[in-house]
């Protein structure tokens, strides 16, 4: 018997997140007030005891001078993935109540892993000139129940997205992160995780006299001025401060914890800054910025070592350094970014990735053509 789909209220919403012990920061109702372009609903899924068994936030955005939306639930949503009757009972429920609110188009991120390569994996992996991306690379684990979801989806009619940018209707998310799990472990034993260049670079932070302190509202603009910067080395576009802004305002509001700022200084600089969000067990690093000023003192690992302490004492499961390229060419500018999340201990993590459905074929298609011309 399908489930029934109704709005949420905030409380609601919250309260199922609580009782999970992992949910995406963009699965929170404070997440829908950091995107203003898009109009944000709770969603969740009942039995018919009323007992609320699914959630999820949906995010519509406007096709120009129509009341049609696309509907986005970025790496959600928080639903029963390995039920065997995932299609009838959970996702034609939702399509249909998405379709009558107007959607022409559904895009969603199942947060579904797939498979897990090893710190040590992704570094054989980096030096095998056959291995072109890491998924030519065997991996250290693999969850058959995922293969299973996706063969039900596209049997279902939903199409597997590559990942894209968050601009307009472009909205993705990455398939590739990497994580270390902090579950029964203590900090000694995630510091021993460490290569031995990380390790050797928290301590000429500290010899160097690099400070570590968290920020406020009002230490955005510094991590700002340093953000725009790492935009201009990394090519890419930096999203505006009022964005970061309006970030901490609608988090903080929700949980003071949900996202923090932190500031590597030196002899009064700031030559390092990051947001780490927090949700239930699972804490991100989600936004870094720093100077080419100074690298020699290595503010960076300091901060985030920081940042993995202070993560461990909020009773962090898992931390989670976000998206990583998946490609190991060493021709790729992320390739270094990627050498230097390996370097943490941890694993790199292939989820689902995101699919969409189409519920007006002729616009879905209008707006894949649009896309293509950006």
């Amino acid at each position: 018997m399908p489930l029934h789909l109704r709005p949420l209220t905030r409380a609601e919403h919250l309260a199922f997140v609580a009782d999970r012990p992992s949910a995406s920061h963009m699965q929170v109702p404070s997440w829908g007030e950091v995107k203003p372009d898009w109009r944000a609903e709770s969603l969740g899924w009942f039995e018919a005891d009323g007992r609320l068994v699914g959630a999820g936030l949906v995010l519509y955005r406007p096709l120009p001078k129509l009341k049609k939306y696309l509907a986005y639930l970025p790496e959600g949503p928080l639903i029963d993935w390995s039920a065997a009757d995932l299609r009838e009972r959970w996702l034609e429920p939702m399509l249909a109540y998405l379709k009558k609110q107007g959607a022409f188009s559904v895009k969603m991120g199942p947060p579904v892993v797939v498979r897990r390569w090893s710190a040590d994996a992704v570094k054989a992996a980096i030096a095998d000139p056959a291995a072109r991306r890491l998924r030519d690379a065997e991996a250290t684990s693999t969850e058959p129940g995922a293969l299973d979801v996706a063969d039900r989806l596209r049997a279902a009619g939903w199409k597997q997205t590559e990942p894209g940018g968050e601009e307009g209707f472009a909205a993705g998310q990455p398939r590739y992160v990497f994580q270390v799990p902090f579950a029964g472990r203590s900090l000694d034993d995630i510091q021993r995780g460490l290569n031995q260049q990380w390790r050797r670079n928290i301590k000429k932070a500290e010899k160097a006299g690099v400070e570590i302190v968290r920020g406020g509202y009002d230490d955005l603009p510094a991590f700002y001025v340093l953000y725009t910067e790492t935009a201009e080395r990394d090519r890419f576009l930096p999203r505006p401060l009022p964005y970061f802004q309006r970030m901490w305002t609608a988090l903080t509001a929700e949980d003071p914890d949900r996202m923090r700022l932190y500031l590597a200084r030196h002899d009064g600089d700031v030559l390092a800054a990051a947001t780490m969000l927090t949700v239930g067990e699972h804490v991100w690093y989600s936004y870094g910025a720093s100077t080419a000023r100074r690298r020699e003192v290595q503010p960076n690992n300091a901060m985030q070592w920081r940042m993995m302490c202070d993560a461990h004492q909020l009773g962090a499961a898992v931390y989670d350094f976000r998206g990583i390229t998946d490609t190991l060419e060493e021709s790729n500018h992320l390739l270094g970014l990627l050498r230097f999340k390996a370097g943490a201990g941890g694993e790199a993590v292939e989820y689902l990735g995101e699919w969409d459905f189409p519920l007006n074929r002729l616009l879905h298609k209008a707006l894949d053509l649009y896309m293509a011309r950006r």
